[in-house]
């Protein structure tokens, strides 16, 4: 008898109902026809890229992204990556609503620096506080502080995206404590944004009690980002259900698997 599949409720975004809980972004593919095999073979639904580093018509003599990646297939999550203040943030959130024809669901990234693209949750808070106001549905890129995630949830946002590790570091979750509290606490969805290397660090996010992941590097980095992509969405699949199910109970001893009655006696 084969393994029937599940039932799971889907992911709820800002009133998106969504079956994949893998978004990727588009960043540091070889090209768009990478790009969309990449997508195709994750089962996203949800694809993410940054509006000052993409060309969505705006330059009429470059490839276009969306020749690529379909509004009519996938939902477009712009995010604000290169922003390093609020101001710049909620600018860069204004032209993604003015090309794209109205959408105002998108993804705040507000950075601190060069180095670590750590974020800068001073500027973070001080724009997901304007954008709500302006209408945008807004997912927040911030760091694994619990009380940070609070406030941004407060204001407004409709998902908070802690940091697994630094963007682009693959070194995955390096605070399972903090991501926990965060989830916990929460009543939208937590999103781990950055860090994830490998499908395992992705299927942990999801045993932690994560909603969804979002990735970029891990992927398009990979000698081999078709496959790659295949390898996360099943995993992600399986830390979802591995979640859903609930662990066995950690002990400080061993037990047997197998009952002690009963047993053949030894000759």
């Amino acid at each position: 008898m084969h393994d029937q599949p599940f039932d799971d409720a889907p992911l709820v975004v800002a009133g998106r109902r969504f079956q994949s809980r893998l978004m990727v972004g588009t960043g540091k593919y070889r090209d768009f026809d990478e790009t969309a095999r990449a997508l195709e073979a994750s089962g996203t639904e949800v694809v993410t890229f940054a509006v000052r580093r993409t060309n969505l018509g705006q330059n009429t003599d470059e490839p276009n992204l969306l020749d690529a990646v379909s509004p009519e297939r996938y939902t477009l999550l712009p995010n604000t990556a290169g922003c390093y203040d609020a101001r710049a943030a909620v600018r860069t959130c204004r032209l993604a609503r003015e090309l794209l024809d109205g959408h105002n669901l998108v993804k705040l990234e507000v950075l601190g620096d060069d180095t670590t693209l750590y974020p800068n949750v001073v500027e973070t808070l001080k724009a997901a506080e304007e954008l709500v106001k302006d209408g945008f549905d807004v997912m927040a890129y911030t760091s694994d502080d619990p009380i940070v995630a609070l406030e941004l949830e407060r204001l407004g946002c409709c998902a908070v995206m802690p940091l697994g590790s630094l963007i682009g570091s693959g070194c995955g979750i390096q605070n399972p404590h903090n991501i926990r509290l965060i989830i916990e606490r929460a009543r939208v969805p937590v999103l781990i944004d950055a860090g994830i290397g490998t499908p395992s660090e992705a299927a942990l996010a999801m045993e932690l009690g994560c909603d969804a992941v979002l990735m970029n590097s891990a992927i398009a980095h990979s000698p081999r980002p078709i496959r790659m992509a295949h390898a996360m969405k099943r995993a992600v699949e399986a830390g979802r259900t591995a979640f859903l199910a609930g662990r066995m109970p950690r002990r400080d001893r061993a037990e047997a698997s197998s009952p002690k009655s009963g047993r053949i006696a030894a000759t």
